[in-house]
């Protein structure tokens, strides 16, 4: 049996990619060994989200032919997609497969073990029962006891100026609503509660089949997205849904009307933001300004009682000055977001921004930095705080040791991590919690279990 190791970097689009492959793989009588474990095949699934991802791509290359030097080292992904000739000229690279090509990885695998070009294609499915065949369209087992995530979408027509993804991914496309539903209902079957619905864009899915300009802002009414999200919401075994990022044009009196009546539906919604700055916000290309966003956050909380609003920024973008980096500190706060992931800008070859003029030092937007992280750190833990002394249903994910104590920990609805001092294995099940104390060190609330509820 041969053994083949896995490393992921990247998004979650690329871990569910990766997780298909691995299933593929099993599926095909291979066995799947720890990425530090000799092995005769290595897949690196790699990103190039920035210039930065390139290099831990190359990186984890030529650690992996250190590991072995006479195994079969794969580059798969996006860094393939746009350098595949670079990664083919790599002496630690034995076989290059791009995104649309990771379906087939097993054949080109075998291919490569054999040398006769005569393997057939791995993972072919013969029928479309209720319950699908592991093939490579469709996720079949659980590498988490309670949440999945679900790929319904992939591609990006955006052109952020900072952004290669549009280049290593193409243009948008949507996977079919009968497939997904396919794959949600045999995952629920097998256990699992929760659902994340992820894509490079999830906000356009369903633009390259159909959907509706409603203002003239260029919000619109995503109805495929809410059709997918309800359809979901009716299988049985399915307690939770959550969205990945989204953009703010997404969110209208209609959406939010719609996924507010969802019981399932989570109130966690990572709305994409980059800037606070209305002037970096226009160099990056972004189709929004802050007063905009502002309007979709509020939108969001006349909808639900207490809402865990996230996103992403980038600091020292070119060009940013200090007036801009002010205005961003400032929008943060008004806003006041429960958690913000904060990014130093990276130069990305081939990106407009590349050749902006101003690019920022490495010690300016490291200072910047460590300043929006600090004032995330305290709008999150304010969040967290508002649970305390309040019943809330987490749903239990799994047994942690924290302070040499036995917990059972999971989240919330908005994403908030309890601990339960427990002995008792409650993973699956959903329990009222009351939060009783915090442990900032963990970021997690401590508390005694009411009831179980399923």
């Amino acid at each position: 049996m041969k053994k083949v190791a896995f490393h992921n970097l990247g998004c979650k689009v690329n871990a569910y990619e990766m997780e298909l492959m691995q299933q593929n793989f099993i599926k095909n009588g291979f066995e799947i060994v720890p990425f530090t474990e000799k092995a005769d095949i290595y897949i690196i699934n790699t990103c190039t989200v920035t210039n930065i991802a390139d290099r831990k791509s190359r990186q984890m290359l030529h650690r992996a032919k250190a590991l072995n030097p006479d195994a079969i080292i794969v580059a798969a992904g996006c860094y393939v997609e746009t350098d595949r000739e670079g990664a083919a000229a790599d002496d630690a690279v034995d076989i290059v497969v791009g995104n649309k090509d990771k379906a087939d990885i097993v054949d080109i695998v075998e291919r490569a073990l054999s040398d006769t070009g005569t393997v057939l294609p791995s993972g072919f499915c013969e029928d479309q029962t209720e319950e699908p065949s592991p093939c490579p369209g469709f996720l079949t087992t659980l590498t988490e006891h309670t949440r999945a995530n679900i790929k319904i979408q992939d591609g990006c027509d955006q052109y952020c100026s900072y952004c290669i993804i549009p280049f290593a991914r193409g243009h948008v496309t949507s996977r079919d609503e009968e497939e997904t539903v396919r794959e949600v209902t045999a995952l629920a079957k097998k256990g699992c509660r929760e659902f994340v619905l992820n894509g490079i864009h999830l906000s356009s899915y369903g633009l390259d089949k159909a959907y509706n300009l409603s203002a003239k802002d260029g919000s619109f009414t995503n109805r495929p997205l809410i059709d997918i999200i309800k359809r979901i919401s009716q299988i049985e075994g399915v307690e939770r849904i959550r969205l990945s990022s989204l953009e703010p044009r997404i969110i209208t009196e209609e959406f939010l009307d719609e996924v507010s009546r969802i019981k399932s539906f989570c109130p966690h919604f990572h709305l994409s933001l980059q800037s606070g700055s209305d002037t970096v916000l226009k160099r990056m290309n972004r189709r929004y300004d802050t007063e905009e966003y502002l309007e979709k956050v509020k939108l969001i909380r006349q909808h639900f009682e207490h809402p865990a609003i996230t996103t992403d920024v980038i600091t020292g973008f070119p060009g940013e000055t200090e007036e801009e980096f002010k205005e961003t500190r400032e929008f943060l706060d008004k806003v006041d977001f429960y958690r913000v992931h904060v990014f130093a800008y990276s130069r990305r070859r081939g990106t407009v921004a590349d050749k902006l003029p101003g690019q920022i030092t490495q010690k300016v937007k490291a200072e910047r930095s460590k300043v929006l992280i600090a004032d995330s750190d305290k709008r999150a833990e304010r969040f967290r705080e508002y649970y305390l002394n309040k019943e809330t249903d987490v749903l239990i994910e799994e047994s942690e040791i924290i302070d040499r104590k036995k917990y059972q920990v999971g989240y919330n609805r908005e994403y908030v991590r309890f601990a339960i001092d427990s002995d008792d294995d409650l993973t699956g099940s959903i329990v009222s919690v009351t939060a009783t104390e915090k442990e900032d060190e963990h970021e997690i609330l401590c508390g005694l279990q009411c009831e179980k509820l399923g």
